[in-house]
C-alpha cells in the first residue's frame, strides 16, 4: 500500500535520499471472483471504483484496463472543468461534479493540479447574449456561479482577443469563475492510488475479449489474463463501449467519433483562463508548461482510430485565427485524438442495461473529463444501490425510446452535431 503524502513524508524522504517512496498503486493480478468489476481504467472507471469503496463500503472491486492506466481518453483531452450547463437534467449533475473537483485533492491526498482560473464563453450577437443570459440564470438556480459581462469587461480580462478587426465582433461573454482546468494524468493517478489504498485491485494490460453469461445474466468476463467473475459489471470504456456491447448483441444509441486536440510551443503567460469562441467550435487555455491547448469539432465520421484528419485541423486553425490572429505565429508541437462516444442527444448514459448484471456508463460526447468525479460518484451509486441517484436519474438508457431527450444544444437526434 502506498504511503500517505504530507509535509512530514516529504521531509523524511528528503533526508533518506528519496528512497522511502512506495509505488503509487499495486500492479495487481486479477483474482477469479469479485463483487464488482469495472471495465475501463480511465477517470470514470477509477472514480467509480474509488467511490464504491469509500462511499458504499464495497471493496472487493477490480478495475480492468486493456492498456496502462490513463492511456485512453483520460490522457487525450483538453483538461477543462466547468458546470455551465442549461438543462435540468445536466446542470445539477455538473455542478455536483464541480463541487467534487473543488475538494478532490484533499479527498484523494494527491495534487491533481485543479486550477479554477475561469471559463469565458464569448457571444457575438444579441441572440447569443439572450441564450447565455438564460443559461446563466439556470446555473444560478442550481447553485453554480455565473456572470454575464459586456465587451469592455471581456477586453479587461482578455485583451489579446481580436476586438478591432474581427469578422465576428465580440459583444460580451458568460463567465464562470469557478471553472478552469485540471491535470488529466494526475486525476487518473490520484483516483488509482486512492482506490488502491481502499483495497481495490487495479489490473492493467487486461483486455476484455468476451462475457460469461448464465441464465441470461452476465456473471463475468473473458480476458487476455483469464476469466474473471463478478456479481455486477460496469462498463466505463468511452468510445469502445459499442465494441464490447456488440459481443452481447446489445445495440446502443451511441456512435464513436474522433476528437482532435492540439498544443503549441511554450509561451510566457498569455491566456489566463479558458476562452471559447461563440461563432465556431474553438476553445483555448494555457498549460502550466506554457503551451496553448486548443481544440474544436469532432471529425464527423465514425471511427475507432485515435488520430484526426486535416480538414478538422484547418477548421480549428481558422477559428483560432478569427479569435486570436497572433496565433498564426505559433508552431503546433503535436496533436492527439480521443474516441468520443456520441449519444443521440449529446448527453450521457448512466444506467442499468436490459441484461441482468451489466451496467453502463457512456455517451459522454465532449463532456467526459469535466464529469469525472460526478460520473464515478453516480455510477458507483447505481452499481451499489441497483438504482440511479437523483443526479443521474435523467441519464436513462431508454430515453431515446420514451422521448425524454436532454438536448443541450437543441440540434436534434444527430450525434455528429453534438
Amino acid at each position: 500500500m502506498s504511503s500517505r503524502y504530507s509535509v512530514f513524508s516529504l521531509i523524511a524522504n528528503a533526508f533518506s535520499g528519496q528512497k522511502g517512496w512506495t509505488p503509487a498503486w499495486r500492479d495487481a493480478a486479477p483474482r477469479p471472483d469479485y463483487d464488482v468489476l469495472v471495465i475501463g481504467g480511465g477517470g470514470h472507471g477509477l472514480a467509480t471504483a474509488y467511490y464504491l469503496a469509500k462511499v458504499h463500503g464495497i471493496r472487493n472491486v477490480a478495475v480492468l484496463e486493456k492498456g496502462t492506466i490513463g492511456s485512453g481518453n483520460a490522457g487525450r483531452n483538453t483538461t477543462i472543468i466547468r458546470s455551465n450547463y442549461l438543462l435540468p437534467g445536466n446542470q445539477p449533475f455538473y455542478e455536483w461534479s464541480m463541487k467534487l473537483w473543488e475538494g478532490l485533492e484533499q479527498d484523494l491526498n494527491y495534487n491533481a493540479m485543479v486550477s479554477q482560473r475561469g471559463v469565458l464563453n464569448l457571444f457575438h450577437s444579441d441572440a447569443q447574449r439572450d441564450a447565455f443570459a438564460r443559461r446563466g440564470n439556470s446555473m444560478r438556480l442550481s447553485g453554480a456561479d455565473s456572470e454575464l459581462i459586456d465587451r469592455d469587461q471581456v477586453r479587461a480580462l482578455a485583451p489579446f482577443l481580436n476586438f478591432d478587426h474581427a469578422r465576428f465582433p465580440i459583444q460580451g461573454g458568460l463567465l464562470q469563475k469557478r471553472g478552469g482546468t485540471a491535470r488529466h494524468d494526475a486525476v487518473v493517478w490520484g483516483y488509482a492510488r486512492a482506490a488502491d489504498r481502499l483495497g481495490v485491485d487495479i489490473v492493467q494490460n487486461c483486455e476484455v475479449t468476451g462475457f460469461i453469461r448464465e441464465n441470461g445474466a452476465v456473471v463475468g468476463v473473458e480476458t487476455t489474463r483469464g476469466p474473471v467473475r463478478a456479481r455486477k459489471i460496469g462498463l466505463a470504456v468511452a468510445g469502445s463501449t459499442s465494441r464490447l456491447t456488440r459481443l452481447l448483441d446489445l445495440r446502443l444509441p451511441i456512435e464513436s467519433h474522433v476528437l482532435t486536440a492540439f498544443v503549441s510551443e511554450g509561451l510566457k503567460p498569455v491566456v489566463p483562463g479558458v476562452v471559447t469562441f461563440g461563432m465556431g467550435h474553438f476553445y483555448v487555455s494555457q498549460s502550466d508548461k506554457g503551451g496553448l491547448v486548443f481544440g474544436g469539432d469532432i471529425d464527423g465520421y465514425n471511427s475507432y482510430a485515435q488520430r484526426g484528419n486535416l480538414p478538422v485541423v484547418e477548421d480549428v486553425c481558422e477559428a483560432a485565427m478569427a479569435l486570436m490572429p497572433q496565433l498564426g505565429r505559433l508552431r503546433v508541437l503535436r496533436s492527439w485524438a480521443g474516441l468520443m462516444d456520441m449519444s443521440m442527444d449529446g448527453s450521457p448514459i448512466i444506467d442499468r442495461t436490459p441484461i441482468p448484471g451489466l451496467y453502463l456508463n457512456c455517451g459522454w460526447n465532449y463532456g467526459g473529463f469535466k464529469a469525472t468525479p460526478a460520473s464515478g460518484w453516480c455510477f458507483a451509486w447505481t452499481l451499489a444501490q441497483d438504482a440511479p441517484h437523483a443526479l443521474n436519474a435523467a441519464y436513462r438508457l431508454d430515453r431515446s425510446r420514451t422521448g425524454h431527450m436532454i438536448d443541450e444544444k437543441g440540434v436534434g437526434a444527430q450525434p455528429n452535431l453534438h
